[in-house]
């Protein structure tokens, strides 16, 4: 399987070159100081920073497109750049080139409420829309956590706890205009909920992480918000009593809104970080939305599901402020596990298997993590099956960085072996590349790079991210 070409940085000539004619077009747009540089190479991981050798914040499709054709014109390789949010290595920049920073692209273009649908740009991020959207009566649910951009949201895929009732990214673009490699601008579909007309460009576009172009308008698919909205916990004597609850709730046919787990180590980081008093034991947090009496029935009946497996009472969180509060806790883990080992490192994974593996892929991350002498709270989607681990490391430590690694390694192919994928969420960028090879097959793998070859044949669009190496 050969790479399309640039491996390795442009001719010093040619970057100086494209970088001249930057400049001439941006002025001050474009910024080559080290500060700026190397803040859009954070990586949030064990993945170490590579900047580009500049930072461009364009306004507009026009001038994405100018920017990309100066750079193909020298071989330059281009890195879109959204709030920096990804933990795989996205934005990073292995060749250099120019970072592309959507940031000042941040505008609700059009909000088309009975359609059910917005326009906007990608460098909105999820709350601002949900902000702007609040007297229209409809929402944008796919909801990560981190306040991401939205087009960082489609380069990635991205999913979140909403996805176990209003899917991801992929379930709620409807349409995109992209700048291609060649600095053309083309529109991946229209508004209308279907078509049949042509190849799916649009679910092409969606998850490619910016490898086979840059993403500068979206046509987003917006819900309604619920009549009635209710959440709340329900403790559980294990993990796999947590996980089998899920399980039968979705087998079920609960439609359940989120349903998210946390460990008996997670719980105990929240309490210290977020201050919520629960009892250090696994938990599931769980949000119902419909209609006052449909919300009562659904919470009844899982109550019922909970009680065969174990589970205690549920604890409702009844009042707007009581379960943003929840809530705001369940999306700040990532930071509560500082709380755990102050001055750790965090480093993020996620994998995703068939939800009736969940119980087990679970059970046997915990023991891992207790013989590989790891802390490394999990919480998980787990509506869907997609489960994260926070593992805290000492950076300082060769052995536990070696532990680290080997684990992850382990967990990727523990959730293969069970016909699970080695990212649920967070992508491949350069973290997970490798593991492509073991999950798709040869010839999946050839269709990628020939599809890769066919729209970047000079393999500037944030080369070393995806397609393994």
């Amino acid at each position: 399987m050969d790479r399309p070409a640039l491996n390795g940085r442009p001719d010093p000539a040619a970057l100086a070159r494209a970088l001249e004619r930057l400049s001439a077009r941006f002025g001050d747009r474009l910024a080559t100081g080290q500060a700026v540089r190397d803040q859009h190479a954070n990586t949030l991981t064990l993945l170490a920073a590579e900047p580009a050798d500049a930072v461009l914040f364009p306004g507009s499709t026009e001038d994405v497109a100018a920017a990309v054709a100066i750079c193909a014109d020298d071989g330059v390789p281009v890195v879109p750049y959204g709030t920096g949010t990804s933990f795989e290595g996205h934005v990073n920049a292995p060749f250099g080139g120019v970072t592309i920073s959507l940031a000042r692209m941040n505008g609700i273009l059009a909000v088309h409420a009975a359609d059910g649908d917005c326009v906007v740009e990608p460098g909105v991020t999820r709350k601002a829309l949900n902000e702007h959207l609040r007297d229209s009566g409809l929402f944008f649910p796919v909801d990560p956590g981190a306040d991401a951009s939205i087009g960082g949201m489609v380069s990635t895929r991205a999913s979140g706890t909403n996805a176990v009732r209003y899917g991801t990214m992929k379930d709620n673009v409807l349409a995109l205009r992209v700048v291609t490699a060649a600095g053309t601008v083309i529109d991946t579909g229209r508004r209308a909920r279907k078509s049949s007309a042509g190849y799916d460009l649009t679910r092409l576009m969606v998850g490619a992480e910016g490898t086979l172009g840059i993403v500068t308008a979206i046509t987003l698919k917006l819900s309604g918000i619920p009549e009635a909205i209710s959440a709340g916990v329900c403790t559980f004597p294990s993990v796999e009593a947590a996980c089998d609850a899920t399980i039968a709730t979705v087998q079920a046919g609960l439609p359940v809104a989120r349903i998210e787990l946390m460990d008996s180590v997670q719980v105990r980081a929240c309490n210290l970080y977020s201050h919520l008093g629960l009892p250090e034991v696994p938990h599931l947090f769980l949000e119902f939305h419909g209609t006052t009496a449909g919300v009562a029935e659904q919470a009844e009946r899982f109550g019922a599901i909970a009680a065969e497996l174990g589970g205690g009472a549920f604890t409702w969180a009844t009042r707007s402020e009581e379960r943003s509060r929840l809530w705001q806790a369940r999306h700040d883990v990532f930071w509560a596990g500082f709380a755990l080992r102050p001055g750790a490192k965090t480093v993020p994974t996620d994998v995703c298997v068939p939800i009736s593996r969940l119980a087990e892929c679970v059970v046997q991350t915990q023991a891992d993590l207790a013989e590989s002498g790891l802390v490394g709270p999990i919480v998980g989607h787990v509506g869907d099956g997609n489960f994260h681990v926070g593992l805290l490391v000492d950076e300082g430590d060769a052995d536990e960085l070696a532990r680290t690694r080997a684990f992850m390694e382990r967990l990727v192919h523990r959730a293969l072996a069970m016909e699970g994928t080695c990212t649920g969420e967070h992508g491949v960028g350069q973290g997970k590349a490798k593991y492509l090879v073991a999950e798709h097959s040869p010839g999946a793998l050839d269709v990628m790079v020939a599809i890769k070859r066919a729209l970047d044949p000079r393999n500037i669009m944030n080369p070393g991210k995806m397609l393994p190496g």
